[in-house]
């Protein structure tokens, strides 16, 4: 069966297209306007296993906070949409990943219960000219909530004894840890062939 999904969202703020493969080979087409972003969300794929595209048109002449959330919104109702009943996955992923300096662990739970735990240290404003440091928490929130998962992700090194963090590192190795994560809680588990993985009989 495919596990494939096509969402699309349009605001007068932007306009969102993303398609998703879940059993793909990580190629990605990716273009939201915001350099960095789309660095990131080619770590999605490529780390994931996923094939993906994503194309958004936002309102960057006031900021990049709808472009990135809405965006990020979009994405997660493509993970949903893309899993239909969750039939034979794994349900649980985790992983822990080092870059260099940074270690971040993730972990989730295709639960269909959406909450997001999310810890990284106070960083440089800004990485490139338009990506708001701020924000990559509320990436994480606004795909965890409408990917209806649960969601952990902490940033457990950031910088060495006293440093101070870089804020690429420690953003890009949150992205690269969700994605081992997805992967594993994504998986066809042969033990739980065809079978929802919950007592309840549904996610």
């Amino acid at each position: 069966m495919s596990r494939t999904a096509r969402v699309e969202r349009i605001t007068k703020e932007t306009e969102v297209l993303v398609e998703i493969d879940i059993d793909g080979t990580g190629k990605a087409e990716i273009s939201t306007g915001v350099g960095f972003y789309d660095h990131m969300l080619n770590q999605i794929a490529r780390h994931g296993g996923f094939d993906l595209t994503v194309r958004t048109v936002g309102d960057l002449e006031i900021d990049a906070h709808h472009t990135m959330e809405d965006t990020a919104l979009a994405l997660g109702a493509a993970f949903d949409q893309a899993l239909g009943d969750k039939a034979g996955i794994r349900r649980y992923g985790s992983a822990t990943v080092p870059m260099d300096e940074v270690l971040v662990r993730a972990a989730v739970d295709l639960s269909g219960r959406p909450y997001v735990v999310h810890d990284e240290p106070v960083l440089a404003p800004y990485i490139g000219p338009v990506y708001p440091t701020s924000m990559t928490r509320h990436i994480w929130e606004s795909f965890g909530q409408s990917a209806r998962i649960t969601l952990h992700v902490d940033v457990l090194r950031a910088a060495r004894p006293g440093g101070h963090p870089d804020a690429h590192h420690v953003v890009e190795a949150q992205f690269k840890a969700v994605s081992r994560a997805l992967r594993e809680a994504t998986a066809i588990d042969p033990r739980n062939a065809g079978v929802v993985p919950s007592t309840k009989g549904a996610l």
